[in-house]
């Protein structure tokens, strides 16, 4: 996924949590699945970082030769600029882009039928 074309905001915005949770019908449901989301993307996101910057390592031992890559310091500040993975997640959850399901409500139901 193409991080850089979110439409998450950079900063932190202030929401109405009681809104957000009707869909689920209980907050701490809502924050639980922005919370597993916002992991799988923060992990991939560091998967992404970590293959771009393996294209500009190089293989010597000695410390010295240790000198500064002006496209690896380009990519370092593409993925500083992006917005955080709490906030991507926030906003996939506000446009129902998260697929979500508990089991434990869907078993109720087969239960009372």
């Amino acid at each position: 996924m193409d991080y850089k074309k979110t439409t998450a905001p950079a900063n932190t915005v202030t929401r109405d949590m009681i809104g957000m949770a009707e869909e689920t019908g209980n907050i701490y449901e809502m924050v639980r699945i922005i919370g597993k989301r916002a992991n799988e993307i923060s992990v991939e996101i560091k998967h992404n970082l970590e293959h771009k910057l393996h294209e500009f390592s190089s293989y010597t031992d000695s410390l010295e030769e240790i000198f500064e890559n002006r496209e690896q310091i380009e990519v370092s500040r593409y993925f500083e600029r992006l917005p955080k993975p709490s906030l991507i997640a926030i906003q996939e959850f506000v446009d129902h882009q998260i697929y979500y399901r508990n089991p434990s409500k869907e078993k109720d139901k087969l239960e009372e039928l």
